[in-house]
């Protein structure tokens, strides 16, 4: 059964069906967040690009992505265009809840966010990808730095994109410490130099993104994500904590301010309507973080090139 809030969400979607263009739409701007991700960005700036092409005034603000809910439920920002459900999905319902938000659909993209090494580190760990491999010290060892003593270092994601892996490795009793990269590029350049070397190397690694075309690597398989797990103490291997299973997995949504749908109704049109392939989408990141091209340029090359995809969304 849907929850009142999906149907609620889904309700507002189908206000915008029709087709409304800039002229009858406000002429204020319109507020899009930028996150430190590379996918974000440029799936941000081909929305802004398209809208300003179709008249309207674009202003991008860089959010957090966890802090950023708090600006889409008050406004000061319009659009998001990547709602991770591996991370972002509980802070999202919550604000579906609140009313602040309307969920604008799929990006068509399936979300997986997991610790992710390259094939060759199986030598340091041969019963990985099962999860107790990391409970091995001869293992975790081969992963340790001047940072991290004895324990493995698990390079993880941005602070802000949270993911609780601090829990999870003390949930699971893993003799591993979390450091955070600063960006997703270090995180990529970190991996690059250490596949060179084939040195030891443990991420946060996500899909869709350019990196299997590249590397050779696999997830760690922890055990299964449930909702209980992430709630209650009693589910899992660890009877006394939470989060002690792997991350959620799903669709990646598009998010709106509520209060914005009257006012550009040809806008929000065009962000429910708005989608991209995996195969694509990977092309598109590549070319940032793989060939060093800017996420703007990027975005307007593929407008140019696409124009009758996105006309297609108005």
């Amino acid at each position: 059964m849907l929850s009142r809030n999906l149907l609620l969400s889904v309700g507002f979607i189908g206000l915008f069906t029709g087709t409304t263009t800039a002229r009858s739409d406000s002429s204020d701007p319109i507020s899009i967040a930028l996150n430190n991700w590379s996918s974000q960005n440029v799936s941000s700036y081909i929305l802004g690009g398209i809208l300003e092409r179709e008249g309207y005034k674009v202003n991008y603000v860089q959010a957090d992505a966890m802090a950023q809910f708090a600006g889409l439920e008050t406004g000061d920002i319009t659009f998001q265009t990547e709602i991770w459900p591996t991370t972002q999905g509980v802070r999202f319902e919550e604000g579906l809840k609140k009313g602040g938000l309307i969920n604008m659909g799929k990006l068509g993209i399936r979300a997986q966010e997991e610790w992710w090494y390259p094939t060759y580190v199986k030598k340091f760990c041969p019963t990985l990808p099962d999860w107790h491999a990391l409970l091995e010290k001869d293992c975790a060892k081969a992963f340790a730095t001047a940072q991290t003593g004895d324990l493995g270092r698990y390079l993880g994601g941005p602070a802000d994109w949270e993911g609780h892996d601090e829990d999870r490795v003390a949930a699971l009793g893993l003799p591993w410490k979390v450091i955070h990269a600063g960006s997703d590029v270090a995180l990529w350049a970190e991996v690059d130099s250490a596949y060179k070397r084939k040195a030891p190397v443990m991420i946060w690694g996500w899909s869709p993104h350019w990196w299997p075309t590249k590397y050779e690597g696999e997830f760690v398989e922890f055990p299964a994500y449930s909702e209980e797990c992430y709630n209650d103490p009693k589910v899992g291997p660890n009877p006394d904590a939470k989060y002690d299973c792997g991350k959620p997995r799903g669709d990646v949504a598009k998010a709106a301010w509520i209060g914005g749908k009257d006012k550009w109704p040809g806008a929000y049109t065009l962000l429910q309507n708005m989608k991209f392939d995996e195969k694509s989408y990977g092309h598109l990141i590549a070319k940032i973080d793989v060939e060093g091209q800017d996420a703007k340029a990027v975005a307007n090359e593929w407008i140019d090139a696409n124009k009758p995809v996105w006309e297609g969304w108005k």
